[in-house]
């Protein structure tokens, strides 16, 4: 049950933030999520695009549109855990070895204007620094420190394509199809 962490992107706006917001469901799967979830203006065409890139790269990414704050205030009602990153919380480092892993957890990433509900609802309102910044940085480092090192080192054993690192050239393998 502990093993899920799922992000939630709050106040989506489906003509203004697509790219924002698939840099953070990219994020999301490349570093271990279970899930992303969307509040705001509903976008298939995203979580198609998501789909997409799991089909060629492996993994998967659970996806769905949920009505924020009704999803984050039911998940800590059934005792989930959930995390706010936010440039006014606890540092980042100091925070998350207090952070309860054995129930499920969500990360909230705000949009253009965050409820004040969103600081009173989470348990844990995070900073991974307290200047100005992009969400996909800081949901990039949360993630970082909450799996540790093996968070940028996930292989993924049905991926079609792999990405070999190179100083001098990109290396792309195709796996075999059976």
């Amino acid at each position: 049950m502990g093993d899920r962490l799922d992000i939630l992107r709050l106040g989506y706006r489906r003509g203004r933030d697509p790219r924002i917001t698939t840099h953070l469901a990219l994020v999301a799967r490349a570093m271990g999520a279970t899930g992303f979830l969307l509040s705001g203006d509903e976008d298939k065409s995203m979580f198609e695009n998501l789909k997409s890139v799991s089909d060629r790269f492996g993994g998967t990414l659970d996806t769905e549109h949920v009505k924020g704050m009704k999803f984050l205030r039911k998940h800590v009602a059934e005792g989930g855990i959930a995390i706010h990153l936010t440039m006014y919380g606890e540092p980042f480092r100091k925070a998350i070895p207090k952070i309860r892993r054995d129930r499920p957890v969500v990360v909230v990433v705000g949009g253009a204007k965050v409820p004040g509900e969103v600081f009173k609802v989470c348990q844990h309102n995070i900073a991974v620094g307290n200047q100005p910044h992009s969400e996909v940085a800081a949901l990039a480092l949360f993630m970082d420190a909450w799996y540790g090192e093996s968070a940028s080192e996930i292989s993924f054993p049905d991926a079609r394509l792999v990405i070999e690192g190179a100083n001098d050239g990109k290396i792309v393998h195709e796996s075999e199809e059976e």
